[in-house]
């Protein structure tokens, strides 16, 4: 039996099997998750003119002054000042000609039109044109990720709509006797179908477009029609199936379904019965059905192909260094991602890290990586982890 593949070379296959998505131009307004396929550039400057960053008074030359009217955020003073003159300013006000510092508001004496410094003004407080950006400056390069703080520039560069990839269409199935779809009335001995809807929700975050069958029995027949019934989407994922009992139907399946396998297991702990087939265009994914194993799969592999397909400029998730606040014990024979909570002092795994314990996982802020025959490590060590709120990418 052909050996397990160690992570980076199962990911580096998967993601040779896929494409990015067509392209399509769409509203900045409407394009959160989407990733960018061309260049979008600003059709402005920002700021387009010099601005006041305080409250207080626009100077001209050394004090004191005399105060001749007021700029105010988009009622600006619209004459010359001269030497020796000044306007109130506020925050975002422009600047009006021959301002060249502004005296902050607690520095300032007013009497009448007569204004004083008790500390001198100072250009530090100007926004200068184009601080932010010029007009043709590149705001976002393509493969970025469209979310609140992106749209926020795009609109303030002038742009209305984005050139942007499509949401790659995904199709998640749900396999097993022992799965009950409705959580509220399930009876023993079935347990609630959980992985359709986690997939599922992992599956959106990373850009798709998904459809969920399931649960999908313990047949063959039922199987290769479930994923023929998904014939249209570029990847299908299956959660269940992928090991080696005698109720393990996903790569029988695949072969009647006219799929053929690139790669069966991966060395990794949980997540080892992990399998990958294609027919043309469509990729499958046939992840393990132990709700943390189909979770940790999904994240290191699932996620990085639907960004993939998605145009993202960076598929696959990054670890950060963070410190232990309690100790961890040697790796074992597989490299292994350790669920644990962040904490004040740093991260401490989670006592329980068995495959079927969701309760540990949803406390879980990050996953430890840690290499296969691992030295102990103590309390203080930093250990590369993946940070799962952002989806790995810190």
């Amino acid at each position: 039996m052909t050996p397990p593949l160690n992570l980076e070379d199962a990911q580096t296959r998967l993601l040779a099997l896929l494409q990015p998505s067509a392209v399509r131009t769409n509203p900045v307004d409407g394009s959160a998750r989407l990733y960018v396929a061309e260049k979008v550039v600003a059709r402005r400057s920002q700021p387009p003119v010099d601005l006041s960053a305080m409250d207080g008074y626009a100077t001209c030359g050394g004090g004191p002054w005399f105060l001749k009217g007021e700029s105010r955020a988009g009622a600006p003073y619209d004459k010359l000042l001269g030497k020796g003159d000044a306007v109130r300013i506020s925050t975002g006000a422009q600047m009006p000609l021959g301002a060249d510092a502004v005296l902050l508001q607690e520095d300032a004496q007013v009497e009448g039109t007569d204004l004083t410094a008790n500390a001198p003004p100072t250009v530090r407080f100007i926004r200068r044109a184009g601080l932010d950006f010029a007009s043709s400056d590149i705001l976002l390069e393509p493969g970025t990720r469209m979310g609140a703080a992106q749209i926020a520039l795009a609109r303030a560069g002038g742009c209305g709509s984005v050139v942007a990839y499509e949401r790659p269409r995904v199709a998640i199935i749900e396999c097993g006797d022992e799965l009950c779809a409705d959580a509220q009335d399930c009876r023993d001995p079935q347990i609630p179908a959980v992985n359709g809807a986690m997939l599922t929700e992992m599956a959106r975050e990373a850009g798709g477009e998904v459809t969920a069958t399931g649960p999908v029995p313990d047949d063959a027949d039922a199987l290769v029609r479930a994923i023929e019934s998904q014939a249209e989407a570029a990847l299908i994922v299956i959660s269940g199936g992928a090991s080696v009992g005698p109720h393990d139907l996903v790569k029988p399946a695949l072969e009647a379904a006219g799929f053929a396998l690139d790669f069966w297991r991966v060395a990794i702990k949980p997540g080892k019965p992990l399998l990958v087939a294609t027919r043309g265009d469509t990729v499958v994914l046939g992840l393990p059905g132990n709700p943390v194993s189909s979770f940790v799969t999904g994240f290191l592999f699932m996620m990085p192909a639907i960004r993939r397909m998605a145009g993202a400029r960076d598929c696959v998730p990054r670890a950060v260094p963070l410190r232990l606040a309690a100790p961890v014990p040697e790796g074992g024979k597989r490299r292994e991602f350790v669920r644990a909570a962040w904490i004040g002092d740093g991260v401490i795994a989670a006592d329980v890290q068995d495959s079927s314990a969701l309760r540990p996982l949803a406390q879980a802020q990050v996953l430890i990586d840690r290499a296969a025959g691992a030295d102990p490590a103590k309390t203080g060590t930093f250990v590369p982890c993946y940070l799962l709120e952002s989806g790995g990418y810190a």
